[in-house]
């Protein structure tokens, strides 16, 4: 049908909470006929003209159902039942054999190790399996875009790099299930907010980046020595490196991991995100912008790695 009505534009087809490659029946290739949009939770742009708040995004996450609720105890309900569906019936449907309790053990032990370099073996050692099946089981909490691996960015310039990818649970609103943060009180006093945080912006981040620059590849950078930029965009023609802050009000101290990260690549401006209200300069390379504002405008997001 589709190569009968090549011309005719405006035709979608929505696949579900899995990757094509996951789902069984997609057995013909469609390369060069179709075009591939993911459909990501609610961000910043979308909902800021609410009169929700964007710490309420980054407490509840960017489900439809949990976002617009009223009632703690009800968006609580709505991930319990989400993650027994998607544990006992969806992973069934897409051909994946796993136990319950195992995937959602698993899935405790992502929230717990949220933004952390990936170690395989760690965590096969405290589920019993080889580290070839925690793989394959994170493969398939990629493809059904619940986790993201965040591979590092690799240069040539004689220093020792970190070499393993970062992994996420991509909804802060799950994640916060899974640490058992009930309230949006509790998350404020919670040892696991900042790794939220960051993950709650970079998710945002790569999500407005991947609509508004398109071809974009994202990575982390960090030395052996603990030098870090949290995001790397790479636009293929220059490198741009964020870091995000849960703190209002960074100074230039905070950021002598991104400074290192620019030396060694040669980059002249670099990007810092925090929960202030303005944004201000840190020197002539360095600027501190609002999450709030910025990630409201996308498009001038854009130009900022253009």
């Amino acid at each position: 049908h589709t190569d009968e009505h090549r011309g005719k534009p405006g035709r979608y087809v929505l696949l579900g909470s899995a990757a094509p490659t996951l789902v069984k029946g997609v057995s013909e290739s469609l390369a060069g006929r179709v075009g591939i949009m993911e459909m990501t939770p609610f961000r910043w742009e979308e909902v800021s003209g609410t009169n929700r708040s964007l710490e309420t995004l980054w407490f509840r996450g960017g489900f439809p159902d949990p976002f617009l609720t009223r009632s703690d105890p009800s968006r609580w309900d709505w991930f319990e039942s989400y993650t027994r569906t998607f544990i006992e019936r969806d992973l069934a449907s897409y051909g994946v054999s796993v136990s319950g309790p195992r995937m959602r053990k698993i899935l405790m032990m992502l929230a717990h190790s949220h933004g952390g370099i990936w170690n395989a073996s760690q965590l096969a050692a405290s589920l019993g399996v080889s580290y070839h099946m925690v793989n394959h089981y994170v493969d398939v909490l990629e493809q059904t875009f619940l986790a993201r691996r965040l591979t590092p960015y690799y240069a040539n310039i004689g220093k020792r790099l970190v070499k393993s990818p970062k992994v996420y649970l991509r909804d802060s609103g799950l994640l916060h299930y899974f640490l058992g943060i009930q309230n949006q009180e509790s998350l404020g006093v919670h040892p696991g907010r900042g790794a939220s945080w960051e993950g709650f912006v970079l998710e945002q981040l790569i999500g407005a980046l991947t609509q508004h620059r398109p071809g974009a590849q994202f990575h982390y950078w960090r030395t052996q020595a603990g030098a870090e930029a949290d995001l790397l965009v790479d636009t293929g023609s220059r490198l741009v490196p964020f870091e995000i802050k849960l703190h209002g009000a960074p100074g230039l101290g905070d950021f002598k991991g991104m400074a290192t990260c620019m030396a060694d690549l040669k980059i002249k401006a670099g990007y810092v995100l925090c929960p202030c209200r303005e944004d201000y300069h840190l020197g002539p390379s360095i600027t501190v912008l609002s999450a709030e504002k910025i990630l409201r405008n996308p498009k001038r997001l854009a130009e900022l790695v253009s």
